[in-house]
């Protein structure tokens, strides 16, 4: 028995040492189909400043407001709660794939008890009897020579990775789009208060015109025009009010769970501190930036993964069963010396004719893997462009803002001559109106141009990969990282 007990694992670490090597093509990463360098940054970065990827975002958004928010959204969001569910899913499966390398070793015991009739009884006379059995048994281990099973691993642990940086990207998306739906809502508050100011003056403007009107000063016309300027501002008012519930529905939505009333205060536009000096790098630098580029690469590789498996089909296959233990015609008589059984099976199975099934199936493993080089080198493609296009506009949008500082500063003081000559009685009040249009449009479209400068920098700061470092990680999390 105890020489029995020892053929099982010299059995199963044979089984390990006969395994070769897979089949799969040795993997070659594709050439970045973008340019050596970003068509235009005008902004001259710092050199010692630090990469997106490696800033964390509690660091990059300076409003307490915002930073809450985002801790509850990554906590609550429920696309990001799928995301992680479904690492762990193919985790496991992986973990389920890894343990077919390793022989399995059941422990068995088995009763018998059956009739043989005189017909095919040795002794021509009807016999009943019993056997027992215990023992150590390897049910069926294939024997990895031509590396299928291998494959079969690395093309899961692939998926694994692969999902695990769909999740870092998911996690990275979900901070860039809390951050710019919080912007988006500062944004329609400053209007919605612009328009309300505005709609005060247009209040006040329509009562001086119907008390002018009545007094016989000033024409129909007049106040017609001055009733027709106040209902269009309370117009913008009520489609602010509306977008501003609808923003903020939107942000409730993109955190899971309704906003609580201990947030911090909130701020405003000006108040918004965040990074500016994002050193961009090189496009080469997104290979490893990005997480949804690395994503692409891991299933591209599991692709490559996959063709070792369809090659492998072309090969003898080779299994082995083994059993160890002792048996006896008597349940008290198991352990007794000289019970000792044993037992070695193995068998091989060699495909010589499936119909083409598997010189489709590698033709398919091949096509599949063009198809992911193409989705690899797209993804390089979109990585490339969102970054160019965060440079372009990071490197003008000061102009923007400077020119529309300077529309509004023209526009407020001709609404102050206009007014001035309005009630100097030299011109008709609809120059006041216009002024007042002019001066009310100008103010909106400053507040766009900084909004457009903070969602800017947001998408650069995740274009370039920032958003997944998180200063609160705890040293082991961070370690796993």
């Amino acid at each position: 028995m105890i020489q029995l007990r020892h053929t099982i694992p010299l059995l199963a670490a044979g089984g390990i040492l006969l395994s070769g090597c897979s089949l799969a093509p040795k993997y070659q990463r594709p050439a970045a189909p973008v340019a050596a360098t970003y068509p235009l940054d005008a902004t001259a970065s710092n050199p010692s400043a630090v990469p997106a990827a490696d800033l964390a975002w509690q660091q990059f958004f300076g409003d307490a407001r915002l930073r809450a928010i985002i801790q509850l959204a990554l906590e609550n969001n429920r696309d990001l709660r799928v995301a992680a569910l479904n690492v762990e899913r193919i985790r496991s499966i992986y973990s389920i794939q890894r343990s077919v390398l390793i022989p399995r070793l059941d422990a068995t015991g088995d009763a018998v008890r059956q009739r043989t009739p005189a017909t095919l009884s040795p002794s021509g006379q009807a016999a009943t009897g019993s056997v027992y059995s215990v023992g150590l048994q390897i049910p069926s281990y294939e024997v990895d020579f031509f590396g299928r099973v291998m494959s079969l691993r690395n093309q899961v642990l692939h998926q694994y990775l692969a999902t695990e940086e769909a999740r870092r990207s998911a996690h990275i998306a979900l901070i860039s789009a809390v951050a710019r739906q919080y912007l988006a809502a500062l944004a329609t508050d400053e209007q919605l208060a612009l328009a309300r100011q505005t709609l005060q003056a247009a209040e006040q403007s329509y009562e001086l015109n119907r008390q002018s009107f009545e007094g016989g000063v000033t024409s129909e016309l007049d106040l017609r025009t001055a009733e027709g300027q106040r209902e269009a501002v309370r117009a913008s008012v009520t489609a602010l009010e509306q977008q501003a519930v609808q923003l903020t529905n939107g942000l409730v939505l993109l955190v899971g769970t309704p906003l609580p009333t201990t947030l911090p205060p909130a701020g405003s536009l000006a108040t918004q501190a965040l990074v500016e000096d994002i050193p961009p790098g090189l496009p080469a630098d997104l290979l490893a930036r990005r997480p949804d580029v690395r994503a692409a690469e891991e299933v591209l590789q599991a692709a490559n993964a996959n063709i070792g498996v369809a090659r492998a089909a072309f090969f003898p296959s080779i299994k082995l069963t083994a059993f160890g233990g002792s048996a006896s015609t008597e349940l008290a008589g198991l352990f007794e010396s000289g019970t000792g059984r044993w037992s070695f099976a193995p068998s091989i199975t060699l495909p010589i004719f499936a119909g083409g099934r598997n010189k489709a199936q590698l033709d398919v493993a091949w096509i599949e893997q063009r198809i992911e080089i193409a989705n690899y080198e797209q993804a390089i493609q979109n990585a490339f462009r969102e970054v160019a296009d965060a440079l372009a506009v990071r490197s003008l949008i000061g102009r923007t803002i400077a020119a529309q500082q300077a529309r509004v500063n023209a526009a407020r003081r001709r609404y102050e001559l206009t007014q001035q000559r309005f009630d100097a009685g030299i011109d008709p009040y609809f120059t006041v109106l216009l002024a007042q249009q002019e001066l009310f449009a100008a103010e909106q479209s400053l507040i766009d141009a900084r909004l457009a400068r903070l969602a800017n920098l947001t998408a650069l700061y995740s274009a370039l990969g920032g958003g997944w470092q998180d200063d609160t990680a705890t040293p082991q999390r961070a370690q796993q990282q």
